[in-house]
C-alpha cells in the first residue's frame, strides 16, 4: 500500500506507510519523522512527531495549525522523504548478556516444542540474529527490535502475564524485546537480561534508540 494519511482524533494526523512490520518500513517511518520534525520549524503549531513500526503520528494543536495545514505539512516532507534521507542520529551497536530458560525463561521450552525445535537451537536462531531498534512504546524503554528469524515466529500468550521482570527477553510475531521495568505482558519470554535498560536519571534515559543494532549474547 501506498502512504496514507488518515485524521487521528481532532488534533493528530496518522501517516500510513504499509500494513506489515518489517526493518524496512520502521526506518521509512523514521525518515518521515525527520523530515516532519525539521519542518516544524515553520510550523511551531505541529508538535513532535512519533515513528512507530510502518507509520508516523503526527500531533498539532488545532489552536494555532489548521488540520488542512498540516496534512500540506505532511505531505511534503512525505515528498522528501521518498527521495531518501539519513537516519536522525548514528546508529550504536549493544550486546546484552542472556540467561536463557529455566526460571529466566520459562516459556523457551513451551516455544520450542511448539516450532518443533529444541530448546538450544531456539536459543542459537535467537541469538544469532543482529536485530534493529524499530521504535519505542508500550513503556518507558520499551524497544521493539526486528526481525526475529522466521523460524521463531510465535503469538502473544492467550492471557499476558499480570507481571512480567524487568530484564526479560521476549519474542511476538516478528519481533523481539526486553522489559525495561516489570510490567504485566503477553510476549513469550525467552530469557533475562541484567542490563539496565531505562534509567530516569541517565541522558537519553531510554538504553536503546531507533535505529540502535543488538545482539543477544547467551550467558554461559
Amino acid at each position: 500500500m501506498g502512504p496514507r494519511i488518515v485524521p487521528f482524533g481532532d488534533a493528530a494526523l496518522l501517516v500510513e506507510l504499509a500494513d506489515t512490520v518489517s526493518v524496512a518500513n520502521a526506518r521509512r517511518a523514521r525518515v518521515l519523522a525527520a523530515a516532519i520534525e525539521r519542518a516544524r520549524e515553520q510550523e511551531p503549531g505541529i508538535d513532535a512527531p512519533v515513528a512507530a513500526a510502518a507509520s508516523v503520528l503526527v500531533p498539532f494543536d488545532p489552536a494555532r495549525t489548521q488540520a488542512d495545514t498540516a496534512r500540506e505539512v505532511v505531505e511534503a516532507a512525505l515528498a522528501v522523504a521518498s527521495t531518501g534521507g539519513a537516519e536522525p542520529h548514528a546508529a550504536s551497536l549493544h550486546e546484552l548478556a542472556v540467561a536463557y530458560g529455566g526460571d529466566d525463561g520459562p516459556d523457551l521450552e513451551l516455544v520450542a516444542v511448539e516450532l518443533g525445535l529444541r530448546p538450544d537451537e531456539v536459543i542459537e536462531l535467537h541469538a544469532a540474529t543482529e536485530y534493529e531498534v524499530l521504535f519505542l512504546g508500550f513503556a518507558p524503554g520499551f524497544a521493539y527490535l526486528g526481525e526475529v528469524h522466521a523460524r521463531l515466529i510465535v503469538p502473544r500468550l492467550a492471557t499476558p502475564r499480570v507481571r512480567v521482570p524487568a530484564g526479560s527477553v521476549a519474542i511476538s510475531g516478528p519481533m523481539t524485546a526486553v522489559y525495561p521495568q516489570a510490567s504485566p505482558g503477553g510476549w513469550r519470554i525467552l530469557g533475562r537480561t541484567d542490563a539496565r535498560m531505562f534509567d530516569p536519571g541517565a541522558t537519553p534515559p531510554a538504553r536503546l534508540r531507533p535505529g540502535d543494532r543488538v545482539r543477544f549474547v547467551p550467558r554461559r
